[in-house]
C-alpha cells in the first residue's frame, strides 16, 4: 500500500503543479513560482487536510530534480562560453557580487540577523533567475540587443558565483552554526579549485571520449542510461568529497558542453529534467508555511525593494568598472533585477541544516515573486529609465567616467603591446590548472581509495597489494602534469631573464644568472607545495616516499615519453576547448547588433512540436508580406544556419531570429507558435515495407516506361526493384520499359501498395479502370 500511497502523492503533485504552473504562465510570471505555489497548496501546512503524506519520499525525488537541474545549468555553461564572454565580463560579475555580499552583511547586522543569516541571504541576493531573465528579455524583445546580451552574459557567469557560494555555504553547514567565523575561507576555495580541475581535467578527456563510444555502438536508449550513470557517479564523488551534489551535477554539465554531443544530451535529459525539476520546487514549496508568509509581510517588502536597488547599482558599478558605457550598464542592471533557482536551493541548504530560520522558506518565494513582477516593467522600460538617469547626473560624474574610461583604453593598449604578457599568459594558465589538478588528486586521493576499496569490496583476492597499486598509479598519473609544470616554469624563466637582461652591458653574463635564480625559485616552491599537499599520516606517507624515488628514476628513463604523454593530453584538451567556427548560438550570432535608430528588434522562437507551420518553407509562410518580419537565422540542433534562403524549411524545435520593428516580431512569434490541430497527421512511416507484384499479360503497364507510368506520382509507391528472366535490377531507371511476366519490387505503406495493386491488375476494358 506504500507505493500505492506514493503514486498518489506524485500524481496530485505533478497534477497540481501543472495547473497552477499554467496559470502563472498566462499570468506571465515564471512556472517556477506556479511550482511554488503547487508546493503550498499540497503541503502540510494547508489546511483543513494535507493532500501528501509521504512527504520524506517526495523530499527524495526533490534531490533527484537537484541533480537535473543543475545538470540542465550545466550544460549552459561551458569554457568555450566563458571565453567568449570575457575575462573582465567575469570580473564585472565578481565585483557586482562582493558589492551584494557586503551591502547584504551590512543590513543583515542592521536588522539583527546573525552572522550565518546574513551568510545566506547575501547568497540570496547575489544571484538572479536565468529561466525568469530569458523570458522577460525576450517578451521584452531585448535578447539580442547589446544591454540584453550582456544581461544573459552576466546571468550565466552568476551561475559560477552562485555553484561557489553554495561550496561554502556547505562548508559552513559542515563547520556548524556559530563556528561560521573561523571557517578557513581560502583553504575551502583552494580545495574546491582543486576538486573542479580534477574533475574538470579528467572528464574533459574521458567523457568525450565515452560518448563518442557510446553514439557509435549504442542506441539512444543505452546513452540515456550511460549519461545518468555518469551523472549519478559525479555527483556521489562531490557528496563524498564534501561537497553538495549539485556541484558535482553541474560540473558534469559543463564537461558535456564542451562536446558536439550537447544538443543530443540536451534533448535526451529535456523530459526528466522537466518533470524532477518541477518536483523539486513543488517541495520546497510544501515546506513553506503561509501563515509565515503573511507575517513576514513587511521584511519581505522592504528587503525586496533592497534588491532591487542594490541588485541595478552593483551590476551596473561592475560594468562600468571593466569599461561598458554606463547607459548600456545600466540598462543591463535594470534587465537582471529576479532572484531564482539558485536562491531557493540557498535558503534549502540553510534551512535543512537548522543553520538558519524556517522564514528563509517564505522569504525567497516572496523576493523572488516581487523581483519578477519589477523585471517586466524595468526591462521594458530600461531604454527611457537611463535615458533619464544620464540627464540627471552630476557633472563630475561624467567628468570621471570619461578620464576612466580613457584611462582603461591607454592600459588595454599597452597590455596588448606587451610581448612579455603575450607569450606567458597561456603558460601562466597551464601552470595554475596543472598546480590545482596534482592538488585535488593528492588531496582527495584517500578518499579515491576508500571509494575504490568499498567498489572491490573485501574478497577482492589482491586487497593486499591495493595500496600499492593505487599510489603507484596516483605518482604515474601526477607524474604527467608535474613535468608540464616544471617545463612552463623553464621557458618562463627563460623568457623573463632574456627580457631582463636585453640591453644590460653584461647581459650574457646576467641571463644565465636570472633564469637559473627563478628556476630555483620555482624549485623550492614547488617543493613546499607539494609538502603541503601530500598526505601525511598512515601507510600513504611512506608508500608516497617510496613512489617519489621511483618517479625520479622514471623521469630520468621516460622523460621524453612522458613529454609525449603531456602533449596528447594538452592537445586533446585544447582540441576540446577550442571555439568552433560554425557552431554558434543564437544569443552569439555575430552580425547581430542593436541599432536603437532604426526601431528594429531580433527575437527568438522555438518552433513547437505540433506547429502548423513545421515542415513549410519560409516562402509558403511569408512572414515578409504578412507581418513584415523576416527570419535572418535558424538554429537547428545546436547548429546556426545564417541567412536562410526562401526554400528552408521549417521542423519541429528549431529556433528562428526573427528582425523587424517589436509589433512585427511579436506577430511573426505568435504565429510561427500557433498550433490548431488542423494540420496533424499520423505519421505513416512505421507502416512502409517492400512488396514484390507481377505484371500481368493484360496490364496497361505493359510496353510502358516507369517515368510514363509515373508510380509515386499516382501512388506514392517507389519501384526498388524489376526481375526479369533471372535477372535482377536495383533501382531501375525512368526510361526501363515494362513487359508482361516482369516482377516489380515497390516500396511504400500498405494502404499504397494495395491501390497500386489493384490498379496494375485491373483489365483495360473494365469501365471502372482508372485512366
Amino acid at each position: 500500500m506504500e507505493a500505492i500511497h506514493f503514486i498518489q502523492d506524485l500524481a496530485v503533485i505533478l497534477t497540481v503543479a501543472g495547473v497552477v504552473g499554467w496559470v502563472c504562465q498566462r499570468l506571465g510570471l515564471s512556472t517556477v513560482v506556479g511550482f511554488l505555489v503547487a508546493g503550498l497548496v499540497v503541503g502540510p501546512h494547508t489546511p483543513p487536510f494535507a493532500l501528501v503524506t509521504d512527504v520524506p519520499r517526495v523530499e527524495t525525488l526533490a534531490q533527484l530534480g537537484l541533480v537535473f537541474l543543475m545538470f540542465a545549468i550545466g550544460l549552459r555553461l561551458s569554457v568555450r562560453k566563458l571565453r567568449r564572454l570575457g575575462f573582465s565580463l567575469l570580473l564585472a560579475v565578481c565585483a557586482s557580487a562582493g558589492i551584494i555580499f557586503a551591502l547584504t552583511r551590512l543590513l543583515g547586522a542592521a536588522v539583527g540577523l546573525s552572522a550565518v543569516e546574513s551568510l545566506f541571504l547575501a547568497g540570496m541576493l547575489m544571484v538572479s533567475s536565468s529561466a525568469i531573465i530569458s523570458k522577460v528579455l525576450l517578451e521584452a524583445c531585448a535578447t539580442h540587443e547589446r544591454s540584453g546580451q550582456l544581461a544573459m552574459g552576466v546571468v550565466v557567469l552568476e551561475d559560477v558565483v552562485a555553484v561557489v557560494m553554495l561550496t561554502l555555504l556547505n562548508s559552513i553547514v559542515q563547520f556548524g552554526g556559530p563556528a561560521e567565523a573561523r571557517v578557513p575561507l581560502g583553504e575551502t576555495l583552494g580545495m574546491l579549485g582543486a576538486f573542479v580541475a580534477l574533475a574538470g581535467v579528467g572528464g574533459l578527456i574521458l567523457v568525450p571520449w565515452l560518448l563518442r563510444r557510446m553514439s557509435i555502438a549504442a542506441d539512444e536508449e543505452l546513452q540515456t542510461l550511460g549519461i545518468a550513470g555518469l551523472l549519478f557517479l559525479l555527483a556521489l564523488l562531490a557528496f563524498r568529497a564534501g561537497y553538495s551534489i549539485a556541484l558535482g551535477a553541474f560540473l558534469l554539465g559543463t564537461i558535456v558542453a564542451e562536446t558536439p554531443h550537447r544538443a543530443q544530451v540536451e534533448r535526451l535529459f529535456e523530459g526528466m529534467r522537466d518533470v524532477f525539476s518541477a518536483v523539486f520546487f513543488v517541495a520546497i514549496g510544501m515546506q513553506i508555511d503561509p501563515r509565515a508568509l503573511g507575517e513576514s509581510a513587511g521584511l519581505i517588502a522592504g528587503l525586496a525593494v533592497f534588491t532591487l536597488l542594490v541588485r541595478t547599482g552593483a551590476c551596473t558599478t561592475g560594468l562600468a568598472l571593466i569599461g561598458t558605457p554606463f547607459r548600456e550598464a545600466l540598462r543591463t542592471g535594470l534587465s537582471v533585477l529576479p532572484i531564482g533557482e539558485f536562491s531557493f536551493i540557498i535558503a534549502q541548504l540553510g534551512v535543512s541544516a537548522g543553520v538558519v530560520s524556517e522564514r528563509f522558506y517564505p522569504l525567497a518565494v516572496g523576493l523572488s515573486l516581487l523581483t519578477t513582477l519589477a523585471a517586466t516593467p524595468a526591462t521594458r522600460h530600461s531604454e527611457r529609465l537611463s535615458d533619464m538617469v544620464m540627464a540627471w547626473h552630476p557633472k563630475w560624474l561624467g567628468d570621471w567616467l570619461r578620464a576612466y574610461y580613457g584611462w582603461l583604453d591607454h592600459f588595454a593598449v599597452r597590455q596588448k603591446r606587451s610581448l612579455l604578457w603575450q607569450m606567458s599568459r597561456k603558460r601562466l594558465i597551464q601552470v595554475s590548472v596543472g598546480l590545482l589538478f596534482v592538488t585535488g588528486l593528492l588531496i582527495f586521493s584517500e578518499k579515491l581509495l576508500s571509494v575504490l576499496e568499498d567498489w572491490l569490496g573485501a574478497d577482492w583476492p589482491y586487497r593486499s597489494w591495493l595500496d600499492m597499486l593505487f599510489w603507484s598509479g596516483l605518482t604515474l598519473v601526477a607524474l604527467v602534469p608535474l613535468v608540464a609544470i616544471w617545463r612552463n616554469l623553464s621557458a618562463m624563466a627563460m623568457l623573463y631573464a632574456e627580457v631582463t637582461a636585453r640591453g644590460h652591458p653584461h647581459e650574457k653574463k646576467l641571463r644565465p644568472f636570472i633564469e637559473n635564480g627563478l628556476k630555483v625559485v620555482g624549485g623550492a616552491g614547488l617543493f613546499v607545495w607539494l609538502a603541503s599537499v601530500l598526505p601525511a599520516e598512515g601507510v600513504a606517507k611512506w608508500l608516497l616516499l617510496l613512489c617519489g624515488a621511483l618517479a625520479i628514476v622514471t623521469v630520468i628513463l621516460l622523460r621524453r615519453k612522458l613529454i609525449y604523454w603531456h602533449s596528447e593530453v594538452e592537445v586533446e584538451l585544447q582540441t576540446m576547448l577550442e571555439p568552433e567556427k560554425y557552431r554558434i548560438s543564437a544569443t552569439s550570432a555575430p552580425w547581430l547588433q542593436s541599432h536603437d535608430d532604426w526601431n528594429l528588434a531580433v527575437i527568438d522562437c522555438v518552433v513547437p512540436d505540433l506547429a502548423d507551420c513545421q515542415g513549410r518553407s519560409l516562402r509558403e509562410l511569408g512572414l515578409r508580406s504578412r507581418f513584415g518580419c523576416t527570419v535572418v537565422g535558424i538554429e537547428r540542433q545546436g547548429y546556426m544556419i545564417p541567412l536562410p534562403p526562401p526554400e528552408a524549411v521549417l521542423y519541429p524545435r528549431d529556433k528562428a531570429l526573427l528582425m523587424g520593428t517589436p509589433e512585427q516580431v511579436r506577430a511573426g512569434r505568435e504565429f510561427l507558435g500557433l498550433v490548431t490541430g488542423s494540420s496533424l497527421s499520423d505519421s505513416l512511416f512505421e507502416e512502409v515495407r517492400m512488396e514484390a507484384l507481377a505484371v500481368p499479360a493484360w496490364s496497361r503497364v505493359t510496353g510502358c516506361t516507369i517515368g510514363e507510368v509515373a508510380p509515386a506520382k499516382q501512388f506514392g509507391v517507389q519501384v526498388a526493384g524489376l526481375h526479369r528472366a533471372g535477372l535482377r535490377i536495383l533501382n531501375p531507371k525512368t526510361g526501363e520499359v515494362l513487359r508482361a511476366g516482369d516482377e516489380l519490387l515497390v516500396l511504400g505503406t500498405t494502404v499504397q501498395i494495395r491501390q497500386f495493386r489493384d490498379w496494375l491488375r485491373e483489365r483495360p476494358e473494365d469501365p471502372l479502370a482508372v485512366k
